[in-house]
């Protein structure tokens, strides 16, 4: 995401973004509230010569307006997100109080206005807008199966399923020749294809140490990290994800963070000790001012906004801020973002344990 204009006082103004990717989308997905005002170019619907004309046409026509925020829409699948609301500034032949909806993709520009930006809606703005990603695959293999899987943002994308030694199925690539070498050319491809800074490989026993005698390119060698997992699917993918081995390769990445953060919350909860989870017992410890750590996922906030139900979420938010808690939006598309949507999709690490 690209800041091309920022005017925030004292917690309140206007930023100004370019949307560049799909995690930037994400990311405005849990910027924007409802009650916010968001303004840019779109593409309106005006109807030519009046209502009572016979003759009387639409047409489609750029325009710059202003709407009041009251539906925000993303799926961490699709590659849209569609905030919407009423207008309230425009041209003089868009009436006030109509509503439109913002299509917002790559490439678009819009502003976002607030009357208050929380603390950790300003650190999602200053993540979005940093450093990209480096970009991390991560390969988990045997001797007649391979994923492989590139880290988003957002979680991972698998960009391919390789099968050695078997006959050609549906969706899977028949193996021709030597599967390592398979394998290695995979390597080859998709570094040059993403520029790679690092890769993870790993496997149940020694077939990623048997992987690594085949490689020849020492310029990929410089890039593997060795790790291991017990199975080869999206489970060992998840397994690779909190390996001591990568941590150091993942640490500026956000969903390795989420899945600590939720690892945290489900070790003091089997302690019976510094944790909630649920709307009820969370809201709770927000008011009491024990939250340290708030836990929250984007599947929840989306189905809270879609239910008209957002604004306890918002107030638990507020007041865990206002006691210096903080606020983590924890994706829905990972393990641990499923974890925790199993505990209501709101949990909390707490500072000290309620007695109730």
């Amino acid at each position: 995401m690209k800041l091309i204009y920022s005017d925030i006082k004292k917690e309140k103004g206007e930023a100004k973004l370019k949307i560049e990717s799909l995690d930037d989308l994400w990311y405005l997905s849990n910027i924007i509230d409802p009650k916010d005002s968001v303004k840019g170019k779109t593409i309106r619907k005006i109807k030519i010569g009046g209502e009572e004309q016979r003759n009387a046409g639409i047409i489609k026509k750029p325009v710059f307006i202003r709407i009041a925020v009251e539906k925000i829409e993303f799926s961490e699948t699709s590659s849209i997100l569609r905030v919407s609301g009423k207008i309230t500034e425009g041209p003089e032949d868009i009436a006030r109080g109509e509503y439109h909806t913002f299509n917002i993709e790559e490439n678009t520009i819009i502003s976002v206005i607030k009357e208050k930006w929380l603390k950790f809606q300003l650190d999602k703005l200053s993540e979005a807008c940093s450093a990209k990603l480096a970009k991390i695959l991560i390969v988990v293999l045997d001797r007649e199966e391979a994923y492989f899987a590139l880290m988003k943002k957002y979680g991972y994308e698998i960009l391919s399923h390789i099968k050695g030694k078997v006959e050609k199925k549906a969706q899977l690539e028949k193996i021709e020749g030597s599967f390592y070498q398979e394998i290695i050319n995979k390597l080859e491809e998709y570094d040059q294809r993403y520029h790679l800074s690092q890769m993870v490989i790993a496997s149940p026993a020694f077939w990623k140490e048997d992987l690594l005698k085949e490689l020849k390119n020492d310029s990929l060698k410089k890039k593997i990290i060795m790790a291991t997992c017990s199975s080869v699917d999206k489970t060992g993918i998840n397994e690779v994800l909190k390996r001591p081995e990568i941590k150091e390769a993942l640490k500026q990445d956000r969903i390795t963070k989420e899945i600590s953060l939720v690892e945290e919350l489900l070790a003091e909860i089997s302690k019976n000790n510094l944790a909630v989870y649920g709307l009820k017992d969370t809201e709770k410890a927000a008011d009491a001012g024990a939250i340290k750590s708030l836990l929250i996922t984007g599947s929840l906030i989306q189905k809270s906004r879609e239910e008209n139900s957002y604004e306890k979420i918002d107030s638990i938010m507020k007041i865990t801020e206002a006691a210096k808690g903080a606020i983590n939006i924890i994706s829905s598309e990972h393990e641990g973002g499923k974890k925790l949507n199993g505990l209501g999709g709101i949990a909390a690490i707490l500072r000290y344990k309620l007695n109730y």
